[in-house]
């Protein structure tokens, strides 16, 4: 897959997501919905922000590193994309349960840093 076909697949699959997104929160009353549509909210919530950060991250990528192979950007922007979608959608979910305090979400980045400085200096043989 080229890199433009990329760009343009993963940005109308982010418009999807987006307006998925906004379907739940218009559609589903939080005083009414079980499991599902908690659920609903979360992944869509998850999808749309990985990959409105994954294009975004990989446009501030190519400014930054201009000399480093596409692919390895594409590839850490969409970790990193990853990573900040689950600190974003795992907040939210701790605030719904009142558990979201300042050291839990300090803990819940370092412990997101740790892995992002695994896979940096995880190299294959």
């Amino acid at each position: 897959m080229t890199l433009k076909k990329y760009l343009i697949l993963m940005s109308l699959c982010t418009l999807f997501c987006w307006l998925a997104f906004v379907l739940v929160i218009n559609y589903i009353d939080p005083t009414e919905a079980n499991f599902l549509g908690f659920l609903f909210f979360y992944f869509s919530l998850f999808l749309a922000c990985l990959g409105t950060m994954s294009v975004l991250g990989f446009a501030i990528r190519m400014k930054i590193f201009r000399d480093e192979i596409v692919y390895k950007q594409v590839s850490a922007a969409f970790r990193q994309a990853i990573m900040f979608s689950i600190l974003v959608v795992g907040s939210l979910f701790l605030q719904s349960k009142s558990l979201l305090t300042w050291w839990n979400i300090l803990l819940f980045i370092l412990a997101l840093t740790v892995l992002e400085f695994f896979f940096i200096s995880y190299k294959r043989k």
